[in-house]
């Protein structure tokens, strides 16, 4: 799953008002903060994580390897916050994120 800018946007907009839940310290990244970000995905999707000064990991590091083991995306990096977004399947249709759909001009 690739998104596209304007998807981005939107969720970079939907995390602005969303708590930090997921920190990541000088620990890294350990099996627990794989399954507390999991979890948290599960259950909403979109989610926010910061990076500690002692952390061994930059921010873009920390999201980036758990993207691939929480089977989420990075959307956004900025200072020592990130944010992950991961579809759920699981969520009744009216809680799920749904997504700008990019409309390609056609020339003719």
């Amino acid at each position: 799953m690739d998104l596209t800018s304007k998807q981005r946007a939107q969720l970079r907009g939907l995390a602005n008002s969303i708590d930090t839940i997921l920190i990541v310290g000088k620990e890294g990244i350990g099996d627990n903060l794989v399954k507390q970000a999991d979890d948290a995905l599960k259950a909403r999707e979109l989610i926010k994580g910061k990076v500690l000064e002692n952390s061994l990991l930059s921010p873009r590091e920390a999201a980036e390897a758990l993207a691939p083991l929480t089977r989420s995306e990075v959307v956004q990096v900025i200072g020592t916050k990130f944010v992950l977004y991961r579809p759920s399947h699981k969520k009744d249709k009216k809680d799920r994120i749904v997504l700008v759909q990019d409309k390609k001009r056609s020339r003719s």
